[in-house]
């Protein structure tokens, strides 16, 4: 065959596929449902999942769709079309999505994500495995508990006859004269007024609710200091909840700062903060936007270590 005809039998059979593959995914059926009985692609090893298929050795999402065998592993992720120009991977609590453009098959889709195996892979396990400590150390929300605070730990203290309003979060030192003489830190409780059989879910939602107000007020004073030294402007600071990311900035000025950061020290609170804000100056990670960051925190990179571990990833 001519070159013409045969890249134009290609694309006829590339819009073919696209077109099957679409069917599939408009489908507003059980996403688990098996494949029809025509195969979107013979050449590939990815197939739609069925209930059935959920093994012991399989790593999988929550809302699979999709199967692939990823280095050595079989990895079950969603698949879904977007508006974005490439492939995107995320790897989140609930597992691996893949995202890709409708102009791109599902050949060149397993293609990308067995390029990336290992990386998917490694990042899986580990996501598994922080979301098992998480769940091994869940806090009970209970009169007595302690939660962090600017890096100190704070106990809860429940007392419905305090004076507070109904789940009203007041912070208070208890000091002695031993721990003054021992040089000791003071006792810090978070006293919540609430009845003493208060269901957990009331004590979390009244303890988080004190501890984001917390942080956009501390954010708030930090994002000043720094915005005054590295001489940019702050044109909106939020919080965030993102899964992955302690913090974003836009070239606009808009800044977003994960509420959980409330829990670090103050010294942790202000490398996040700088370095968002030093992204007003270098929208990059170029050895100029760190050289920005340490004019301001000169040891960014303790700081930058100490959050490696935890189970949000970083920083844009």
């Amino acid at each position: 065959m001519n070159g013409p005809f045969t890249r134009g039998l290609r694309r006829f059979v590339d819009t073919l596929q696209r077109g099957l593959f679409d069917e599939v995914e408009r489908t507003p059926a059980n996403p688990l449902s098996p494949a029809p009985a025509t195969a979107p692609d013979a050449a590939s090893t990815t197939r739609v999942l069925a209930p059935s298929d959920a093994t012991n050795d399989l790593i999988r999402h929550a809302r699979a769709n999709r199967e692939l065998v990823v280095d050595g592993r079989r990895i079950a992720f969603l698949f879904a079309r977007s508006r974005r120009r490439s492939i995107g991977f995320l790897i989140g609590a609930e597992g691996l999505s893949v995202r890709a453009p409708k102009w791109v098959t599902l050949r060149e889709v397993d293609a990308a994500v067995r390029e990336k195996g290992a990386w998917i892979v490694a990042k899986l396990v580990a996501q598994a495995d922080r979301s098992a400590t998480t769940r091994a150390t869940r806090l009970i929300w209970r009169d007595g508990a302690t939660v962090a605070y600017l890096g100190d730990a704070v106990t809860i203290v429940i007392d419905a006859h305090s004076g507070l309003a109904q789940g009203e979060a007041v912070l208070r030192e208890v000091d002695s004269h031993a721990d003054v003489a021992d040089g000791a830190t003071p006792a810090k409780h978070l006293l919540i007024g609430l009845p003493r059989d208060a269901a957990e879910e009331r004590i979390r939602d009244a303890v988080q609710s004190w501890l984001q107000r917390e942080a956009r007020r501390v954010f708030a004073a930090r994002s000043a200091h720094f915005a005054e030294r590295l001489g940019v402007r702050v044109t909106r600071l939020s919080l965030s909840s993102a899964e992955t990311r302690w913090g974003s900035a836009n070239a606009n000025g808009a800044v977003r700062l994960h509420w959980r950061l409330i829990h670090h020290p103050l010294a942790t609170i202000d490398y996040v903060v700088a370095h968002e804000l030093a992204h007003l100056r270098e929208m990059n990670h170029s050895p100029r936007f760190w050289k920005v960051v340490e004019s301001v925190v000169p040891d960014y990179e303790q700081q930058r270590a100490s959050l490696k571990n935890e189970r949000i990833a970083g920083v844009d």
